[in-house]
Formats: C-alpha cells, structure tokens, sequence
C-alpha cells in the first residue's frame, strides 16, 4: 500500500445476528478495497463471536486492507435479563455508546490510526448523534428490502394509509411496488402488533435520517431497480449486495456466528443431487410445539431427505425447548439430519439441496436467491411478511405456507406435505429452480468486478477517502486538539512492522 493514506472506518453493530452478519460481510468488503475497518459490538456478543468463529485480538488482513475488533461493555451483566427486553436495552445501548465512542474515536487517534467514518445499522440510529459530536461522518447499513425501507419511510411520514385501530384491513399502495394486503406490510406498522418495541426501534432510524451522508443497502440494483431509483429522491442509496458473495472470497475465516455451525456438509456430500429439504427460521423465531409437531410429520409423510435446525432458546427467552416427536428420528432414519446451527451459505449451494424452507428473513431471502435455490416461505413477523410477497408473486422462486404469526393458524402436516412436494418435484419445482438461477446469475454480476454493487462499494470508499483528506477533528471535551490528518499520511506499512521466527517481515496493525 506504500505511502498512500490508510483510511479507517468504525462499524458498530447492534448485538442480533441479523445485524452483525450483513455488517461484518461490509466490513469485509470495505477491508478489501484497501480499507483499515474496526468492528465493534457489545462484549456479551463478543464473547460468543470469538468461541464460534475464532476471533482474536489481532486485526486479520482481508485483500488489500485490514479487519479488527474493539467490543465493548454495555454496562450490564452477562446474564442480564432485560437484555430481552428492547425497550429497556436500547436506552441502556444509547447512553452507554454515546460515552463509550467519542472515547474509543479519541483513543485511535491517539495510536495512530485516526477513524475517519463510523457506520451503524438499525436499531441504533445515535452512532449518527455521535459521528456528528466529534465531526466524523456518518453512513447506515440497511439490512433489510428496500421494498421494506420504503414502507417505514411512507409510514413515518404518513404519505399513504396504513392499517389503522379503526380502519384494521385496508390493502396498501406503495409506489412502485405490489399491492400489499394489511398482513403482507411489515408486521411491526400493523395496530396490533405485539411487538411495539420493535417499531420504534426501527423508526427512530427514520429520525435520524438525514444525517448519514449514505445509505447502504444489502440489496442489488437489478433485484429491486424501481423502488430503489423511487427512494432514491429521497435519500442518498447506495446498494452493496448481496454482501455474503464476496468475489475476493479473502479472510472467509472472519466470521460473525454466535454459535459453532455444526458439521453437516459431509452428510449432505453422500445424498443425491437435489433431494435435500434444508429447514431454518433463523436466529430469532420460535415456533409452538404444535407447529413443530405438525411439521415433522409432514415432512415424514412427503418422503423428502431434510435437514432442519433447531436452534435452542436464549436462556432468558422464556421459550421452552421444543421437542421433535417421539420416534420422529427414528423413522426419519439416515434420510434426515436435526442441527442446532448449520453453515447455511455451504449447505444452500450445495448441489443436494432442492430448497429451502425459510422465515424469509431478508438475510435468508439474500442467500436463497443469489444461491439459486427455491423456497418454501413460512413468514412469522416483522419484514418476513412482505419478503414472502417479493418471493413467491415477484421473484417467483417461492411458494407460500402461510401468511405469518398474526394468522394465528398452526399448518397442518398435510399442508406442509404439499408444499414440499410442489418445491422439490414437477413443473412448478422446476420453473421455480430456474428463476432462482437467474437472480444467482444477476447477483454474480452485481457483485463482480464493474458490477452495479461493486460500483458503489468503490464509490463509497473513493467518498471516505475524499473526506478523511479533508477531515480535521477538533475536540474540545478531551483536550486533544487536531488529531486526525494523521491518515492523510500514515501508510499502513508506516504503523508496525513485526517479523516473523524467519525474519521475514509481517505486517501488523497495532
């Protein structure tokens, strides 16, 4: 990298795995193009991150740039309950960051490496207050649709009716989108939801709206072209994804699982091509014992080879364990495989899976799409309703077993037996397959080299660089005055330079 400037971009994550995933996959491409990136999360998260995916202290080259972790504590214990509660969390997250990163900005300068851009995703809209207190510049990283970006934005700013207490189940007209029923918008604007928290939560991004200079979205151009060039009037978007493909493929070892991913790959190598239910509801569903129940006996009954994931409960969750019934594993023989975590970006591109029977979490809808691979969709809450909509009337790589937890319905075991079949084999099954291969084929090429995401990701970083040139931080709370233009003219060669038992010389960021 010679004399050139290092910029150094701080990414803080709020502590779920949707959020870290798709933020740490940015770090990783920003890292790429040249970038020194420090990933920061809660310590309680942290901890975890390091037991599953073999995180250290020592920051990890990725391309031409360098990748790092700086977690911190939130001021709560480990075992902490109300850390379940987001109503009560994430004022404590505010009040704890909003002290805890001015520090940390001044503290990297201080060593050297001066942070020139913090970059947050939902859920903790204040990184833009503090970016703003200390002179930085700020960006979002979107994790969700932009279909679903556009709905809290309208909603936020009452341009069309949504359901209301009074008027329950009137259908909503977005601009450039598909007609929405009122249980196909993002479940969190219906009246009734039981997840209020989670409303506000994420409008109060909308609050802060205007002070990020960019909004980036893990969504790609093609996939969503005229509702992204429509939001466009209003902000700043650039989309980056599917972050998950990333072409360089460097550092595939920096990881952000919570939990060790459990070997199924040698499994899946011995069973045919294309025979492979994959079944998972992500970090957060929980289903009832009954819908368990009903599943596995639809799958028994459709004959399919699966394999499932049954992620355990949080302790402090209040969900009990469910159960698979009784003689259920037994019957299922060596035709199936339960896992409590799976490498779910291996097994969907992997030539025995048929499809994938999923939540429709955006992050789940990402990598079954660009992977090529067909769904069952088996929405519950929040944007999964309307990314099912996308899936199954848009794309066209899905077909539905039900609207979602507000449906309030268990689905029978012979409704989950004909949806399995109608994904895996016939007309339907293999219409299905070809459009998915389709979006993996306009993903590859939004991605790749000169492609519309890799067009932005280098036009976000050329940004950055232009304004940490020109940055000045003044500070006036900690006496440190003028310290940033330091990367205007430290190389990383510059910073350490360590070697090796050989006495070769190794590059290290300190």
């Amino acid at each position: 990298m010679g004399s050139e400037a290092v910029v150094h971009v701080l990414l803080i994550s709020f502590p779920g795995q949707g959020h870290v995933n798709p933020l740490l996959r940015l770090g990783k491409r920003l890292a790429s193009k040249g970038l020194l990136v420090t990933f920061s999360t809660p310590e309680s998260i942290g901890k975890q991150m390091r037991k599953a995916s073999n995180i250290t202290d020592e920051p990890a080259p990725v391309g031409e740039g360098f990748i790092r972790f700086e977690f911190f504590e939130d001021g709560w214990d480990e075992d902490e309950p109300r850390r379940q509660d987001l109503d009560q969390y994430l004022p404590q997250l505010e009040l704890v960051g909003k002290e805890i990163f001015p520090e940390m900005i001044r503290r990297n300068a201080e060593q050297g490496r001066p942070i020139s851009c913090l970059i947050n995703n939902p859920f903790i809209p204040w990184v833009s207050d503090v970016a703003e207190s200390v002179g930085l510049p700020s960006a979002m990283l979107w994790v969700q649709s932009c279909a679903c970006f556009a709905a809290y934005y309208h909603y936020y700013h009452g341009l069309v009716p949504f359901p209301s207490e009074t008027e329950p189940f009137i259908d909503i007209q977005l601009p450039c989108m598909p007609l929405l029923k009122y249980d196909e918008v993002p479940s969190f604007l219906y009246p009734t939801t039981p997840y209020p928290f989670l409303r506000r939560a994420i409008l109060g991004q909308y609050r802060n709206l205007d002070k990020p200079f960019c909004i980036l979205m893990d969504t790609f151009q093609e996939l969503e072209h005229d509702i992204i060039e429509y939001m466009s009037k209003f902000c700043p978007i650039k989309t980056v994804g599917p972050l998950f493909k990333n072409p360089t493929a460097q550092n595939a070892n920096v990881r952000g699982d919570f939990m060790k991913a459990d070997d199924c790959i040698e499994w899946l190598d011995s069973k045919p091509p294309q025979s492979v239910v994959y079944i998972s509801f992500g970090s957060v569903v929980y289903l009832t014992q009954a819908q368990v129940d009903e599943i596995a006996h639809g799958i028994l009954n459709s004959g399919v080879s699966f394999l499932w994931v049954m992620k355990p409960p949080h302790k402090d969750a209040g969900y009990e364990l469910l159960v698979l019934p009784e003689g259920f594993l037994e019957k299922a023989g060596d035709r199936g495989r339960v896992v409590q975590w799976s490498p779910q970006e291996q097994v969907l591109a992997h030539p025995s899976v048929a499809c994938f029977v999923t939540h429709c979490g955006w992050n789940s809808t990402m990598e079954s799409l660009t992977s090529g691979m067909p769904v069952v969709a088996f929405p519950q809450w929040g944007d999964q309703v309307t990314d099912a909509v996308y899936l199954v009337d848009v794309f066209k790589t899905g077909v539905r077993m039900c609207r979602g937890e507000a449906e309030n319905k268990v689905i029978t075991r012979d409704e989950v037996q004909r949806c399995l079949l109608e994904a895996t084999v016939g007309t339907k099954a293999e219409e299905m397959k070809q459009n998915a291969l389709k979006w993996k084929a306009v993903a590859d090429a939004a991605v790749a080299e000169g492609g519309s995401s890799d067009r932005n990701i280098q036009a976000f970083v050329d940004e950055v660089r232009k304004r940490s040139m020109a940055l000045t931080i003044r500070s006036t709370t900690n006496g440190v005055e003028d310290f940033a233009n330091k990367s205007a003219t430290n190389g990383l060669a510059d910073l350490v330079e360590l070697k090796d038992n050989n006495g070769n010389a190794n590059l290290v960021v300190s």
